[in-house]
């Protein structure tokens, strides 16, 4: 086996954040100039039709997701956007199965502008299938979408177990019970679908068996279990849905949450959210925001059977796949909330550097990673893991490193001193609480 990372020049945006943060010793990503690239784009249209081989190696690990192919592709979003490579490595864990419900706003742009759209399809023709409705409704969206699903596949297990009351081949009668056992564990419920689906193309000799047979059939997309997801972003999460996102969160339902928390209204000129820190310099907090941030994730917790993380892919990209696998496996509702870099928030040494940023955040004691899972609980251990280390950089230069901070020192110096000071004693604190959390036994 050989492994090659094709790149279509065509469609790069060209931030270098690839290339920035290649781990080989002698670098195998290189940015240069796109005349003199010409060759690659006749490798792309080879290695676009080369089949992916992707059952050699398990998709859990960091390494291994990497073999697994997009189902996102050239977004069209802005050059080194932070959003867009929690949704590739989503797409590249269930995309095949996933159906997500999108809030109007940065993901629902670079999500789904007609007449293109970025998700695409594997060799069999699975992808992700994609929806919007409106801003301030989506998780109520993605919730009717969710319960609508598992109506239906109720519908299909109470046919299965009418089915094996009957007289019928022993053989359907073993795919039936493999699908009612593996009907909510993602990846086991294809391989039975596969057996239930080729065993039902026979004839099963018995009218009532034929009848249901058919019902089934006439189901038959919804055999695999779905992967649910709501995208959107911090001003749809925090603020405009909020009360929406709490209702469908309570329901124990198993539904996904995808937060991007850019801090800020992005989509529409990076207005200040409940989401933006204190001292940080938005539209309608031109003198620097005067209240801390709100604590979505905290307040999830409090529930006490909702699935939370919070994460930062170029901090640590084992806790962003390991949070996504738990979350996803979970039987109930699950929220991540991701530090996702922005234009907005004038990053001075430019959006080329935004993986490196989110490390510079978690570094700084700026954004911390932790998860809270509910079923830890069940195996008598701490359901909140904090996996955010003790702050090692400056809090106060990793602000200095971004306009909407830095300007408040030339625009309004009286003020920014003290919002900067409170705004790094409210991270302390923060990262305290998430200490006594974890600590707690």
């Amino acid at each position: 086996y050989k492994y090659r990372i094709q790149v279509t020049t065509l469609d790069c945006t060209g931030c270098g954040n690839c290339a920035d943060i290649c781990p080989a010793k002698e670098k195998a990503l290189i940015m240069k100039p796109l005349s003199t690239q010409e060759k690659q784009i006749k490798n792309w249209e080879i290695a676009s039709n080369i089949k992916v081989k992707e059952d050699v190696v398990s998709k859990e690990t960091v390494k291994g997701s990497q073999f697994q192919k997009p189902l996102l592709e050239f977004s069209g979003a802005c050059a080194g956007c932070g959003e867009t490579p929690y949704a590739k490595l989503i797409t590249q864990l269930f995309g095949d199965r996933m159906i997500i419900t999108n809030a109007t706003g940065c993901s629902s742009i670079w999500g789904g502008s007609a007449p293109s759209a970025p998700y695409t399809t594997n060799a069999e023709g699975k992808g992700p299938a994609w929806a919007n409705s409106l801003f301030e409704d989506n998780a109520e969206y993605g919730y009717g979408i969710a319960l609508a699903i598992k109506q239906l596949r109720n519908k299909i297990e109470m046919m299965m177990q009418e089915m094996l009351k009957m007289d019928i081949d022993i053989e359907v009668k073993g795919a039936l019970n493999e699908w009612i056992l593996y009907k909510d564990n993602g990846e086991k419920s294809k391989f039975a679908s596969e057996k239930v689906l080729k065993l039902l193309e026979k004839d099963l000799k018995k009218r009532e068996a034929n009848e249901l047979k058919s019902e089934i059939l006439e189901l038959k997309d919804y055999l695999i279990k779905k992967s649910v997801w709501a995208f959107g972003g911090d001003g749809w999460a925090y603020d405009i849905d909020f009360g929406g996102l709490d209702h469908v969160l309570a329901s124990r339902e198993d539904i996904n949450v995808m937060v991007y928390d850019t801090e800020v209204y992005s989509n529409t000129g990076g207005q200040s959210s409940k989401s933006t820190p204190k001292g940080a310099v938005a539209k309608f907090a031109a003198s620097g925001k005067k209240v801390k941030k709100k604590d979505l994730g905290l307040i999830a917790v409090t529930y006490g059977y909702i699935y939370v993380a919070q994460i930062a892919m170029g901090a640590n990209k084992n806790q962003t796949l390991k949070a996504f696998i738990e979350a996803e496996r979970y039987r109930g509702p699950s929220i991540i909330i991701a530090y996702s870099p922005c234009i907005n928030h004038g990053i001075k040494i430019g959006m080329g550097k935004s993986q490196y940023r989110e490390k510079q955040a978690v570094d700084a004691g700026y954004w911390h990673l932790w998860r809270y899972n509910p079923e830890l609980k069940e195996e008598g251990k701490n359901p909140f893991v904090l996996d955010s280390r003790e702050p090692k950089e400056s809090f106060y230069d990793f602000l200095m490193g971004e306009v909407r901070y830095a300007s408040l020192k030339k625009t309004f110096p009286d003020i920014a001193d003290k919002l900067i000071k409170e705004a790094e004693a409210d991270a302390k604190e923060k990262y305290e609480n998430y200490k006594r959390m974890a600590e707690n036994k």
